[in-house]
């Protein structure tokens, strides 16, 4: 009889771990971010650390630096995809791909110097001044929240180094043999990169407007666009929120910012760390990271963008106003990016 208990004992055990593993593999909130090797949730390539050697390094323009990153097994990606890179300093920073999709086992991207009385926060710098031919480095990724619609027709805007997403989908769309228009903007043409091959590619469809000679683009012949064309625009904040206003009534553009919203803004509320069991204090000007690591100073966190999914926590109670560039609405449902996601009420409850 104790034998036969022992034994049923085990089995039932041996299922309990079977189901918890199931259910382990099926969360898109494994491993829990506070863990090693957290999971934004879009699935486990997308958090995979590789390992990428620079095999080429040129400045395709003023202030830019395009870097030929080569490595082995490198997943396929997309026209929109984007790779984290993660620095010598260990800061994590997210790059369009710009090269061809075609060519295996290589990633290309490119980067502006952004000083930081520019807004920069050192990550341009570091790539400028760290990363020459022969250095290897981890990447994550590729991630695309900025995918190609097929369509008959599109209109590509891109404001400066905006035209790096921006440049595969050209080659697609006329690969496709889909009608199509760029209009590429930037303080100087001298400043602006890529500009021979999208004016090689695109002939009377490119037109490239430099502001130190042309001044600002127009953008009315957005009005008139037929309902099939879609409209895809990377580029600084000013210029995205002007062709979202060009465009007619109820028409929206795919858009790819360089950062998110701002995590600060907005009333204070009450945040509830449940399995800590302390309730904190948010303010105004304060983000939901920096409060959560006041209490938790391990908590994972990383490129504090809304971009990378390393902060994803669970929400167990309350009203999460979404500002992060990564989670689908299904994850929204009851998870956050706290580095830069916020309360729309007056309380949040967090596993944590």
């Amino acid at each position: 009889m104790r034998l036969r208990t022992v034994v049923l004992a085990a089995g039932a055990a041996l299922l309990a771990k079977r189901a918890l593993r199931r259910r382990i593999d099926a969360s898109p909130l494994w491993p829990m971010p506070a863990l090693e090797v957290p999971v934004s949730g879009r699935g486990r390539q997308a958090t995979v650390t590789r390992h990428v050697v620079v095999a080429a390094r040129t400045e395709p323009a003023e202030g830019v630096v395009e870097l030929r990153l080569e490595g082995s097994g490198l997943p396929a990606w997309q026209p929109g995809a984007h790779i984290d890179l993660v620095l010598p300093s260990g800061t994590v920073r997210q790059y369009s791909l710009c090269g061809d999709p075609a060519e295996p086992d290589v990633y290309t991207v490119a980067t502006r110097l952004i000083e930081l009385e520019q807004g920069g926060r050192g990550g341009s710098r570091e790539v400028h001044e760290q990363l020459h031919v022969g250095t290897e480095i981890e990447i994550r990724g590729p991630r695309n929240r900025f995918p190609l619609a097929p369509a008959p027709s599109y209109v590509f805007v891109a404001g400066g180094i905006g035209i790096t997403p921006v440049l595969p989908m050209l080659r697609a769309a006329e690969a496709a043999g889909a009608e199509w228009r760029l209009l590429h903007c930037g303080r100087s043409r001298a400043t602006m990169p890529y500009l021979d091959e999208v004016e090689r590619l695109g002939g009377g469809r490119t037109t490239v407007v430099a502001e130190d000679t042309d001044g600002r683009p127009d953008l009315g012949f957005l009005a008139g666009l037929p309902a099939e064309t879609e409209v895809y625009c990377c580029g600084p904040e000013g210029l995205m929120e002007a062709v979202a206003a060009a465009l007619p009534e109820g028409r929206v553009p795919h858009l790819e910012r360089f950062s998110a919203a701002r995590a600060e803004g907005g009333a204070p509320f009450e945040v509830e760390l449940r399995r800590t069991g302390r309730t904190l204090t948010v303010a105004a000007d304060q983000s939901v990271l920096s409060a959560v690591r006041e209490a938790v100073p391990g908590v994972l966190y990383s490129c504090q963008q809304g971009f990378c999914g390393t902060c994803q926590q669970r929400v167990l109670e309350g009203e999460v106003d979404h500002r992060d560039e990564l989670l689908t609405d299904a994850e929204r449902a009851d998870s956050m990016l706290i580095c830069v996601s916020r309360c729309a009420g007056r309380r949040l409850v967090l596993d944590l």
